[in-house]
């Protein structure tokens, strides 16, 4: 099993826009592509000295080709979709492998 990881960090004027275009479209259609099985939205709990609201969400995937099959089918096209968001948030991505879950 594999975590695909965002962070982003979010300006606070658009803050909670951002949190419900999260909540009821974006994770939604990240799930809906297929490729995830579940997603855990975070916040995390630190003061950024830049300012805004940071969050983990989560993704988990089944194997690292099916994350493969995520970035080459729908990646560019979810992430088009933050369009309006844009030069309001900063986001940095990771891959991890689940080695034991008790």
């Amino acid at each position: 099993m594999y975590i695909y990881n965002v962070t982003i960090n979010i300006q606070e004027d658009i803050h909670d826009e951002w949190v419900e275009w999260m909540k009821k479209e974006h994770i939604p259609d990240m799930l809906n592509t297929g490729k995830f099985i579940k997603a855990l939205m975070t916040r995390v709990m630190v003061n950024e000295e830049m300012g805004g609201v940071t969050y983990s969400v989560q993704y988990t995937t089944e194997s690292k080709q099916m994350l493969q099959r995520y970035y080459d089918e729908d990646a560019k096209t979810l992430r088009s979709k933050t369009a309006p968001f844009e030069g309001k948030f900063v986001a940095f991505r990771t891959e991890l492998e689940i080695i034991s879950e008790q």
